[in-house]
């Protein structure tokens, strides 16, 4: 795991979000073992074979976390915007994420990366 990524996630102001994104870092590094990590537009993005995989940002009342190279997803109904390459899903305060499902998501769009 990358110090830079780590920083970034420890410098989040809000404990909540601060969770979230080591929950969905964790999610990307159990969906590809071998993934590379870089803040890269103050945001950390995760690779496969040098093609971005997935990103988490953060803003301030939400934890955005984006799915590359979806097009062949499929999602369920109303959790997901973006274009069909790429999808986000949005958590607030007090909401949970669906670690199994956002793995078998980032498993799938990465496994033809």
């Amino acid at each position: 795991m990358s110090p830079e990524v780590t920083e970034f996630i420890e410098k989040v102001k809000e404990p909540w979000q601060v969770g979230l994104c080591q929950d969905l870092r964790q999610v990307v590094h159990n969906a590809i073992p071998d993934v590379l990590e870089r803040i890269q537009y103050n945001k950390p993005h995760f690779l496969k074979n040098k093609k971005y995989a997935a990103v988490i940002s953060t803003s301030k009342d939400a934890v955005s976390f984006t799915i590359f190279n979806a097009t062949g997803l499929e999602l369920p109904e109303g959790l997901f915007d973006g274009p069909p390459e790429r999808k986000t899903i949005k958590f607030r305060s007090g909401q949970q994420i669906d670690a199994g499902m956002l793995t078998e998501f980032v498993q799938q769009a990465s496994s033809t990366l």
